[in-house]
Parts: C-alpha cells; structure tokens; sequence
C-alpha cells in the first residue's frame, strides 16, 4: 500500500523495534517526517537513522514533562505535527497468574504505560492539532481489549480502556478536524511474543499450536502487517473514518474457527 504523506510530520512512541518500528519505517516510506520515540533512547536513535530525514530521542510516557517537551520541540523545530501513533505498552511476562494473585505493583506499571501513557501523550498533541484543525491519532490496543484473555488482567484493562478512550476522543476531538482511530492486533511476532510463544524457549511455547487454532489463518500476524492498517489510517484520503477500532488479528475475533 501506498499514499503521500510528504510534508507530514508523524511522532510514533516505542519506535525502537518491533510494531513501533514497523510503523515509523512505513510512514517515512511514505514520504513523511518521522520522529521516532522510545524509552529506549539509543534504539530510538538507532532506528532513526536508518531512515533519511527521520529524528530519535528517548521518551518515557510516564514522565508528563518528557511528553510535552517532545511534543513542544516537535511543533518548534518541524512546524507541525500530523500524526501521533500511540504505540508504547507493555505487558508482564513473571506475572501470568489470575487476578487474586496478580501484584498491585504490576497493574499499576502497566496501566501507568499502556493507558495513562497513552491518554497523556493525547492530550498534548491534540492541542497542538487542534491548533491547526487537523491531524490523526492512532492507538494500538489490542484483542485482549475486545475479547478479554485469561491470566493478564492489567493488560486486558488497559486494552479495553484504550478501546473506549480511543472512541471518547473520536467524540471529541472530531468537530475540531482531529481524526481518532485504533488498531486491535491479534498475536504478532515480536520479541515479546518470542520470549512468551514464538521461540522455542518461549514460556508458554507448549500452547502455541493450541492458541494458533482459534486462528483462521493459522499464524501469527507480522509487524508489517500492523503497519499497513496504520499507514490506512494515516492516509489522507482516508478522511470520514473515527472513532473506529481496526482488528488485524487473521480472523481470530470472528467466531470459533475449531470444532468443540
């Protein structure tokens, strides 16, 4: 897929690898300016340069004045800012237990990220959006917030919440010519994914075969795959599109793909 992007300026949060990744790369192949950002600053700045024209620098969502320096310095130094893709998140890999053991202190790190990062990175760029009267928002939720998974509660939270968060901004920030749109990605191969499935080593290795089975395809999706929902939704052309959740999961939320 193609479309012109050329004089957009787009922030993509942890953009140091994988679906983060995927995307910058797709959207400065596009032709925009893309400034990636991670807490990992030096993957940031590592991604970015091997992209023309494209910016890195470190930027933890937990840290409110990190998010409005980047935003500020954005708008300053570039003129503008597009696109915001929310893609930071985390999940917990010790902690796969149900929710009367789940830790207090890891609902709040993973919530703190994947929700409350999300909704402060928002904010900050829908002033500077609204500002100009347009841009986009893309959030990446994810399956397990539409379908809830077991063993991963704060995760499934978080999800759900970027789901409805992601339909109130659309609410909102619609009449000021700010489009707010998210992605659902089913399992993907990423390094997490490996470290939890994918590698033989993985986890939970042994319950690959069974969870694939839910899925039609019978695969797990790539980061390219994701990146061209949110290049979709970066498009210009795509213009009466908010408020919508794209699920990119190989049909794994459409109904049961196995006999009982």
């Amino acid at each position: 897929m193609r479309c012109d992007l050329s004089g957009k300026v787009c922030l993509v949060t942890g953009a140091a690898r994988g679906i983060g990744r995927a995307i910058a790369d797709r959207l400065a192949a596009n032709g925009a300016t893309v400034v990636y950002t991670d807490v990992d600053a030096a993957g940031a700045r590592e991604a970015a340069a091997a992209v023309p024209g494209a910016h890195g620098r470190g930027l933890d969502v937990t840290r409110t004045d990190q998010i409005q320096e980047t935003v500020d310095g954005i708008v300053s130094d570039l003129g503008r800012l597009d696109v915001v893709v929310n893609n930071a998140g985390i999940n917990t890999l010790a902690h796969r237990v149900t929710v009367d053991e789940f830790p207090r202190e890891e609902w709040d790190r993973i919530l703190a990220v994947d929700l409350t990062g999300l909704y402060e990175v928002s904010r900050f760029a829908a002033r500077a959006m609204r500002a100009r009267g347009a841009g986009r928002i893309i959030n990446i939720a994810s399956i397990a917030g539409l379908v809830p998974l077991r063993l991963q509660c704060a995760f499934v939270a978080a999800k759900a919440g970027v789901v409805n968060l992601t339909k109130a901004m659309a609410l909102e920030l619609g009449p000021h010519g700010v489009l707010v749109n998210g992605i659902a990605p089913g399992s993907t191969l990423t390094e997490g994914t490996r470290k939890l499935f994918y590698g033989e080593d993985g986890l939970f290795h042994d319950s690959v075969k069974s969870m694939l089975a839910h899925v039609p395809l019978g695969r797990p999706g790539t980061v390219d795959e994701i990146a061209v929902a949110a290049l979709f939704l970066a498009d210009p052309e795509n213009s009466y599109m908010n408020g919508h959740i794209l699920t990119v999961d190989g049909g794994w939320t459409a109904g049961y793909a196995r006999e009982f």
